[in-house]
């Protein structure tokens, strides 16, 4: 690496610090409303959301729905057995599965 990347991950590394430590040094001193707590909640989901959508539906730019689609077949049966088992190790196995045998099948 040369000095211009290190000197850009030197200032991200300080963005990124300089963001979230203040909110964690005080977090013993701060008492957040019950509203936002439970809003706070939904975060997660949210984020999870947002990140896995777009890696399912989403190929060279293009939306792919269908039973073609790999990616979806896997993510169906994940969800399925994550809704019937509720066991996480078993749903992941489960879903990468169902992806690899399906991409497999279709190539």
């Amino acid at each position: 690496m040369n000095s211009s990347e290190w000197f850009l991950l030197g200032g991200m590394t300080l963005v990124t610090f300089g963001i979230r430590y203040p909110v964690l040094a005080m977090s013993g001193r701060l008492r957040f409303p019950p509203h936002l707590l439970q809003a706070l909640n939904y975060v997660p989901p949210a984020v999870l959301t947002a990140i896995v959508v777009p890696a399912i539906f989403v190929e060279s730019g293009d939306l792919w729905f269908g039973w073609q689609n790999p990616r979806l077949v896997g993510a169906i049966a994940a969800l399925a057995i994550g809704l019937w088992r509720q066991n996480l190790l078993l749903t992941i196995v489960v879903g990468m599965t169902a992806f690899l045998l399906w991409q497999l099948l279709l190539s």
